[in-house]
């Protein structure tokens, strides 16, 4: 698998090429700009790219919107972003996008090598990654804002946490030791608590989830607010 790193930050770029080499991957070029990035995208066409958010000159979210762009214009290629905190609103945005092949990941993460890898490798092969923490996020917000979320029990809350990670029926009956028909019972239960057509897609399934505790939780919010 080809793959582009793009960071500013000069050890943890050489550290992530460590650690993606030794794991089997084939990186083949690492820059530090937003702009660098977009142009070796073009020229050479990698199968993933790992980019941070925020880059050089305003270390805003230059690379986040390189990201969206490469999805635009090349959806083919696999995009995971990188950031150092929580931030919804990105996670969001980025899968917005109609196919798969995203992921929205804290750097924290990197640590925990094994799982980061297999999260690599589930976005570019079409799936969907986005980091625990900014799923607990948006599950406690739209939980403490009432709603459907409120009526799931301890194990659906589970699942719903797994199923808008990316997670498949057979990984997250893996996770939490169940039968495939179990999680399919409870994913069954989370849809129609939520009035959500049920969808095969794991992509389709994790943007209905995570359009669902966004807008709700919004919504909610707005209606509580000043």
């Amino acid at each position: 698998m080809r793959v582009v790193i793009a960071e500013d930050e000069v050890l943890l770029r050489e550290g992530l090429r460590h650690v993606l080499d030794t794991d089997g991957f084939d990186v083949i070029a690492t820059v530090g700009t937003a702009v660098e990035l977009d142009q070796v995208v073009t020229r050479m066409r990698p199968d993933l790219v790992i980019t941070d958010i925020r880059m050089p000159p305003t270390h805003t979210d230059e690379g986040l919107l390189a990201a969206l762009r490469i999805k635009k214009t090349t959806p083919s290629i696999a995009v995971v972003v990188l950031s150092q905190y929580v931030q919804r609103r990105y996670a969001t945005e980025l899968l917005q996008r109609d196919g798969g092949g995203v992921g929205y990941l804290l750097k924290q993460r990197i640590a925990d090598v094994p799982t980061f890898t297999a999260d690599l490798r589930r976005v570019a092969s079409g799936g969907t990654a986005l980091d625990p923490d900014v799923v607990s996020v948006m599950v406690t917000r739209a939980s403490v804002l009432g709603g459907a979320v409120g009526t799931l029990t301890p194990r659906q809350l589970e699942v719903l946490g797994l199923m808008a990670q990316g997670r498949s029926n057979a990984a997250i009956a893996s996770e939490l030791h169940l039968s495939e028909k179990s999680v399919v019972q409870h994913t069954s239960h989370i849809y129609d608590a939520f009035g959500l057509p049920v969808d095969a897609d794991d992509h389709r399934r994790v943007l209905a989830v995570i359009r669902y505790l966004t807008d709700a939780g919004e919504a909610r919010a707005s209606r509580h607010g000043p």
